[in-house]
């Protein structure tokens, strides 16, 4: 389900709205949506960030993260 929403946006953003759409992207909303849930992620990834910093570190998971690091990941090359 989607709601049809009315913003104001500087003239500058609008451009580049255009310039996404003429490039290729679907729509205006279709770039303003994918803004917002990279913003939301975002959001969410540093209150993830806060709660980690906040707590301890557990020996296990330590040692989990520091092996996980050490593995090759072929498909990053």
């Amino acid at each position: 389900m989607s709601i049809q929403v009315a913003v104001r946006l500087p003239e500058h953003l609008v451009a580049f709205l255009d310039e996404r759409v003429a490039g290729g992207e679907a729509s205006r909303a279709a770039v303003v949506t994918k803004a917002l849930m990279k913003y939301q992620r975002q959001l969410s990834a540093e209150h993830d960030a806060e709660i980690y910093l906040s707590t301890s570190e557990d020996p296990d998971l330590l040692a989990l993260a520091e092996w996980n690091a050490r593995q090759p990941r072929p498909w990053l090359d």
